[in-house]
């Protein structure tokens, strides 16, 4: 398939769906008011503090693989 028809069909695509939730939204407007959450930006007191991973030693790490080794072949066993 050529990639300017992938395109245009992709295109036609995204047309239809902004229609059908046109549609959608003037449906549900008697109800609630529609907002578009994508133009706000996030403020640093609506963003909750970014919580990353503790890292693991290098002990812990050979711990875990013996125990998942050791956890699959009995897995392995049963089967």
């Amino acid at each position: 398939m050529d990639t300017k028809q992938i395109l245009a069909e992709l295109r036609a695509e995204q047309q239809r769906i902004a229609r059908a939730i046109s549609a959608l939204e003037a449906l549900d407007a008697d109800h609630k008011p529609t907002v578009d959450h994508s133009a706000a930006k996030p403020t640093a007191a609506t963003t909750p503090a970014k919580q990353g991973r503790r890292p693991m030693s290098l002990a812990a790490r050979k711990r875990m693989s013996e125990m998942m080794k050791k956890r699959w072949a009995q897995r392995r066993k049963t089967k």
